[in-house]
């Protein structure tokens, strides 16, 4: 009996036994399709699978899953969300100051950097260090403020390894020292830009040189840009000294060498727009192996008879542009040197001054080699020349492609020049080379002169050629000046129309027996 109990008992067990294992891997099968069947977020389902898997066994002795299944479900669904708000990162941003540190800055005052700009204090290394943190950032802007007066001694804004395009914003003032223990033993320029590519000199602000310590010492041997030899015969020497400035009572107080105010050397699109120079030792701006030059709305003012002060100097240098600026100065408005090409001036203002020059070239047997230059609607009040070509004898190369159009003359005292015989020295040696002269153009060139019209004075054995001349109208101040006739020397050309005076002294033509160029002369 209960032996056959026990054998009822045991099938009985085994069948419910075989049913819990059917209902167990039907649900496997299902679980196992339905992870299939989803091809997204295969990693984030096999997680939740596996969470209600571990939810199911745990509870399966307490009657049922539902009841117990949220509070499993909550707690590893929301674990990703905690590590997502440290991608913003606030509070590292709160422990930074609200300005970029100035290593990042774009914008370097020079106030920041120590400067007093009181007038009296030397701000010269501050202006270094804002120098300093500027070159290194592409596009930066060194600023100058305005209502500020710094004195800054000689400094060298140099490259080449600073970054381009740097600003130099001047809107305050700044003065040069006039202590001479400043200059040492003397320098050929006070503030320079060198070996940069797209700096710009900008603003409302003004470099002032102090120069009349200077001028007043000036040494008797220095250069005087005299044109008194224009009206005595060629080859003849000028005995009577040119007069000089008249020296401080408290004897030389200055180094001899004296510095141009504002200088760019070897450098890349240089810009100098806005701002006034004043007062310069020496030359006020100058270019040096300068390519790609834009000089406009600027002035320059310096007393008629302060000496070599040229407004803007120009050396082997192409590619230029100059236009709207006033230029007062002691010596030339503009001076063109050898090596200038592609040169463009307009729309200038000049005087006092001694005009507008190319030259003077071939000093000490140099070769000299000038080309493509126009100078056109300039006005030009009471200066020493109009517009000028001047050359040393016993030099080479040549002056080739010149225009002066449209140059208004006032009180001008020889508004047409051409001076191969140029000397600035009370004796000067003749000699048979020098730098040839061809296609040289006049036109609309009028007003008022105080003493010659014309002067052409070629050289002997290299003639001037190409001349033009077009629409000259030149009337003489007669009531006040002696005047004289226009005079030409060796000099070949046409006269395209009637001029006022006849110019009857320009050779038609070419010359007949011109020296062929050597290759040494060709450029």
């Amino acid at each position: 009996m209960m032996r056959g109990l026990s054998l009822r008992s045991l099938t009985f067990m085994l069948f419910i036994a075989f049913l819990l294992w059917s209902s167990n891997f039907e649900t496997c099968n299902a679980r196992r399709g339905k992870h299939w069947r989803h091809s997204r977020g295969t990693s984030a389902s096999l997680y939740k699978k596996k969470g209600k898997s571990r939810g199911s066994s745990n509870n399966h002795h307490s009657g049922g899953t539902k009841p117990k299944s949220p509070p499993h479900k909550a707690s590893p669904l929301p674990t990703p969300k905690p590590k997502a708000p440290p991608l913003p990162t606030p509070k590292p941003k709160e422990e930074f100051p609200s300005n970029p540190p100035a290593g990042h800055s774009t914008t370097f005052n020079v106030l920041d950097f120590g400067a007093k700009g009181d007038g009296s204090t030397d701000d010269t290394k501050a202006f270094q260090a804002a120098w300093a943190a500027a070159c290194k950032i592409e596009a930066s802007k060194l600023i100058v403020p305005a209502e500020y007066v710094f004195l800054v001694g000689p400094i060298s804004f140099s490259g080449p390894y600073c970054q381009a395009n740097i600003v130099f914003q001047l809107d305050g003032t700044i003065i040069a020292p006039t202590n001479s223990n400043a200059w040492g033993k003397g320098l050929f320029q006070w503030l320079e830009f060198t070996k940069l590519r797209g700096i710009t000199v900008q603003g409302k602000g003004i470099i002032d040189g102090r120069g009349s310590v200077w001028w007043q010492d000036a040494p008797f041997d220095d250069p005087i840009d005299d044109e008194i030899k224009l009206l005595v015969p060629l080859n003849s020497s000028v005995e009577e000294n040119p007069p000089m400035p008249v020296r401080s009572n408290l004897g030389r107080i200055m180094p001899s060498i004296k510095p141009t105010a504002l200088r760019f050397y070897g450098s890349f699109n240089a810009t100098v727009t806005g701002i006034t120079i004043q007062s310069s030792p020496q030359c006020h701006l100058k270019f040096d192996y300068c390519t790609g030059v834009l000089v406009h709305d600027i002035s320059v003012s310096s007393p008629g008879d302060s000496p070599n002060t040229d407004g803007i100097h120009l050396q082997e240098s192409k590619d230029v542009l100059i236009y709207s600026c006033n230029l007062a100065c002691g010596d030339d408005c503009v001076s063109i040197q050898t090596g200038c090409s592609n040169v463009y001036i307009h729309n200038v203002n000049c005087g006092p001054g001694h005009g507008i020059s190319i030259g003077s070239l071939g000093k000490d047997n140099t070769k000299a080699c000038v080309s493509n230059i126009t100078v056109r609607d300039v006005i030009m009040h009471n200066t020493m020349n109009g517009v000028r070509i001047k050359t040393w004898q016993g030099g080479s190369g040549s002056v080739q492609g010149v225009l002066f159009s449209n140059i208004q003359v006032s009180e001008v005292e020889f508004p047409i020049v051409i001076d191969q015989y140029y000397c600035d020295k009370s004796k000067c040696s003749n000699q048979t080379s020098a730098v040839a002269l061809s296609g040289i153009n006049y036109e609309r060139i009028r007003g008022t002169y105080t003493v010659k019209p014309v002067h052409f004075a070629c050289s002997d054995s290299l003639p001037c050629v190409d001349v033009s001349l077009t629409a000259i109208q030149l009337k003489p101040m007669q009531e006040i000046y002696h005047m004289y006739d226009p005079f030409c020397w060796q000099t070949f050309g046409e006269l395209r129309t009637p001029t006022m005076p006849p110019i009857a002294c320009l050779q038609i033509g070419k010359p007949s027996s011109n020296r062929i160029q050597s290759d040494h002369d060709i450029c």
